[in-house]
């Protein structure tokens, strides 16, 4: 639902009756005239043969680990299964029953990987009939062609939502709706941070980014914002690095780091200083002026489901663990967002994030952490690329600041 003219914006609710029929629920959150979109992403058809294709294997992606001997260096095929007679060097957390495997080079110790790079590998599991099903015009059809506008007339809503937003709130959907570019949330009482206020906020606070690059747009978003904030060189180099942002005098301390494997990209990454989410956590003394954010999915989506369930778990069972030593670190999820439509729809489509958007509301409801539901907001935005604009980010923040101030 949108108006342009208003730079509004708000999601639908979907009821599924399970007979073919289903119930499309808009609230009329704003006053002028409104345009209703409903877009079917897939067919039936499509989403029983992306669901099949997704966990019936895990050649989409190829794996390239760079191992380092002196001045020498070698690659092999890694990935989270191998099928190869070669021998592998294999790389276990017992505890959370993570693994990846290397082919080990000759002359090499298993230690000596450093590196690691990614590539489509060409291979689908669907057949040529089912690929049919994804060609761009049968992917996001409107299916409201003579769609009109409704004019909302004014109302008398005095009902005012009292309640600070806070950890432990679960936010509805749609938990909210833009109005003149800015987020508007439904079920708790938002405050705007300009700069003082994020200042003010921020001072004190130790704040770790754990995830992708959706993630990382946030602490290249911060510093244009609040100028005091500073890189601090790590001299680690490449996009995927840690990022360290500090302002010595007000004794705040902002670092994103990527998640570990799966990690999909073609530039090269370091793997030293590099773990998966739930030991992080583990690292993190925590106090009432920590805070985590935490997001993972994008990376994960070519890969058979209980990838992703295993490490949601897996971080659940961590947030359980520092929320025993320290109950009042605050710990937000956010939740992956919407991407390109005519993406590789088999390898990245927003049907795999949206099956795992729900997975992670299931088995992180009942924790006393915040949610920013980004898969609500970029669909409320209309923003269909991985890597959402500047004023949807500093929104997000916006919401971020309000759970731990």
């Amino acid at each position: 639902m949108s108006s342009p003219t208003l730079m509004a914006g708000a999601s639908g609710k979907v009821t599924d009756f399970n007979s073919g029929t289903y119930l499309i629920s808009f609230t009329l959150f704003w006053e002028g005239q409104v345009s209703l979109s409903l877009l079917l992403i897939h067919p039936s058809e499509g989403v029983s043969a992306l669901w099949r294709a997704r966990n019936q294997g895990y050649k989409k992606i190829i794996f390239k680990g760079k191992f380092v001997n002196g001045t020498s260096h070698v690659f092999t095929e890694c990935g989270l299964t191998l099928n190869s007679s070669a021998e592998l060097c294999e790389y276990l957390d017992n505890r959370d029953q993570e693994a990846f495997y290397c082919v080990k080079p000759q002359h090499m110790p298993c230690e000596a990987l450093t590196h690691m790079t990614t590539q489509n590998s060409g291979v689908s599991y669907l057949t040529d009939r089912e690929n049919g099903l994804f060609h761009r015009s049968k992917v996001g059809v409107e299916m409201m062609k003579d769609g009109k506008h409704i004019d909302v007339a004014e109302c008398n809503k005095n009902e005012k939502i009292e309640e600070r937003c806070q950890v432990g709130m679960k936010p509805p959907v749609p938990g909210g709706y833009t109005l003149q570019g800015r987020w508007i949330t439904t079920f708790c009482d938002q405050i705007q941070f300009d700069t003082i206020k994020m200042n003010d906020c921020l001072k004190g606070k130790l704040i770790y980014l754990l995830g992708d690059s959706t993630l990382r747009q946030w602490i290249y978003h911060l510093p244009k914002v609040v100028k005091t904030l500073q890189f601090f060189d790590l001299h680690e180099i490449g996009i995927f690095k840690k990022h360290l942002l500090l302002d010595a005098e007000r004794h705040t301390l902002i670092q994103w780091k990527k998640h570990s494997l799966p990690f999909i990209t073609f530039q090269l990454y370091s793997l030293i200083d590099h773990n998966y989410i739930p030991r992080e956590i583990d690292l993190l003394l925590g106090d009432k002026n920590t805070a985590i954010v935490i997001t993972f999915g994008q990376h994960f989506r070519p890969f058979p489901i209980d990838i992703f369930i295993r490490r949601a778990i897996g971080v659940r069972k961590a947030i359980e663990r520092l929320f025993l030593r320290s109950p009042t670190t605050k710990v937000i999820i956010k939740t992956e967002n919407i991407r390109e439509m005519h993406i590789e729809t088999e390898r990245f489509g927003d049907f795999h994030g949206y099956i795992q958007y729900l997975i992670m509301k299931d088995i992180f409801k009942d924790l006393n952490m915040g949610i920013i539901d980004a898969w609500d907001m970029t669909i409320a935005y209309g923003t269909n690329t991985i890597h959402p604009p500047d004023h949807v980010i500093g929104n997000q923040i916006n919401m971020f600041l309000n759970y731990i101030c």
